[in-house]
């Protein structure tokens, strides 16, 4: 961010470096999150499949343990750091969940 803080005082060809230095830094960004976006898909395609299997062999696709856990999140005591913990800005929050 101090890059851009001073824009006038730069000449054009540091504006020029600057513009290409970001627009690949962008771009590698963007790779890296199109890499993790296939990661995920092919590890929700997983669980997909191994949840349909195990319903065709009779298994509950959810458990009471899913229910709890969504129960949980939208009641805003998200599972982080451990099973029962308070999300990390609700200790500073004060409000004690």
């Amino acid at each position: 961010m101090d890059d851009i803080v001073d824009l006038v005082s730069r000449s054009d060809d540091e504006l020029k470096r600057l513009i290409g230095e970001f627009e690949a830094e962008e771009r590698e960004i963007s790779r890296r999150r199109r890499i993790l976006q296939g990661k995920l898909d092919i590890l929700r395609a997983e669980l997909v499949m191994r949840l349909q299997h195990g319903h065709r062999e009779g298994q509950a696709i959810i458990s009471g343990a899913d229910v709890e856990r969504l129960s949980r999140i939208l009641a805003g005591r998200y599972p982080f750091g451990g099973e029962d913990a308070a999300p990390p800005d609700a200790a500073e929050e004060g409000d004690g969940v």
